[in-house]
């Protein structure tokens, strides 16, 4: 059982998820150092369980996530912005992992983060993706009337 906390530290753990993915991307440095660089220069409140479950489990799984994302993609995985493939995978694993959490939470959280970090349009195509990803891994979920 996940344990409820406010909303602004999980909002908060995503924003160092996407950037702890972004590090990882680029550097492919080890994910418990890079976690542990975010815990040190981080003194603010934070669902850090949360952070550190999905940053150890993506590295992990990321070939599983890879082929969730790989067939509703218009192009490689490997032709994206690193900001746009880390939110992928952050939504991806939480569609397939957490589902504790809503869809709609998991696609609008990734929406808020690439409108901060992306590209211009990068929203709109996080949006897309994860919205058929949310289709095909929460059927159940996404067929329910609100």
């Amino acid at each position: 059982m996940h344990r409820k906390l406010p909303l602004a530290q999980r909002r908060k753990a995503r924003q160092l998820l996407l950037q702890a993915l972004y590090q990882w991307a680029l550097t492919g440095a080890d994910p418990k150092e890079i976690g542990k660089e975010f815990h040190d220069r981080n003194n603010e409140k934070i669902d850090w369980a949360f952070f550190d479950e999905v940053f150890q489990d993506i590295p992990k799984t990321v070939e599983t996530l890879k082929g969730h994302l790989s067939p509703l993609l218009d192009r490689k995985l490997g032709a994206l912005d690193p900001i746009e493939k880390s939110l992928l995978y952050l939504g991806a694993y939480e569609l397939a992992n957490r589902i504790d959490v809503p869809y709609r939470v998991v696609i609008n959280e990734c929406v808020e983060l690439a409108k901060m970090f992306g590209a211009t349009e990068s929203h709109k195509y996080i949006n897309g993706v994860l919205d058929k990803l949310a289709l095909a891994l929460r059927t159940a979920e996404y067929g329910r009337p609100n």
